[in-house]
């Protein structure tokens, strides 16, 4: 099992939801995940990667309903964390759909490292948000982060 690939399934469903509100059931049973890979198939850019086997869909299923679940303590710590300058509705979808997965796996997951789900959040935002995203994304998850170790 891929941890990358269940986190990239976690933040797509996130981003999903938060942009069609789509329910929490329908993201886990991961329906538009298939619809996706169709459309896919019929590009000429084919994606070659494979599709995600059952453990990834289940570790992504966890992410993706206890960050829902969780998504007022989630946003309000990003908020937290944002410099003065920003906002939360300033952020784009891909960003915020990264930094709320992360936050959940960082703060309610146990097992999970810190540093990795970090690292993770960061290629995760190279290869699927905007240009320097990434490192917006790491500055906050980093405060996040070592506040969480104060308390």
């Amino acid at each position: 099992m891929s941890r990358r690939n269940a986190r990239i399934l976690a933040f797509q469903a996130l981003y999903s939801w938060d942009v069609s509100k789509a329910s929490v059931e329908d993201l886990l049973t991961f329906s538009w995940l298939q619809k996706q890979e169709k459309s896919e198939e019929e590009s000429v850019e084919k994606n070659h990667e494979n599709p995600p086997v059952k453990d990834e869909q289940t570790f992504a299923g966890i992410i993706i309903a206890g960050t829902i679940e969780r998504i007022s303590e989630i946003d309000r710590l990003i908020e937290e964390h944002l410099s003065a300058t920003w906002s939360m509705e300033r952020l784009n979808k891909v960003t915020l759909a990264i930094l709320r997965t992360s936050i959940y796996e960082m703060k309610y997951l146990k097992g999970s490292e810190k540093g990795i789900v970090i690292d993770e959040a960061i290629n995760i935002s190279k290869q699927y948000g905007s240009d320097d995203s990434y490192k917006f994304i790491n500055a906050v998850l980093d405060k996040i982060g070592k506040d969480e170790k104060k308390a």
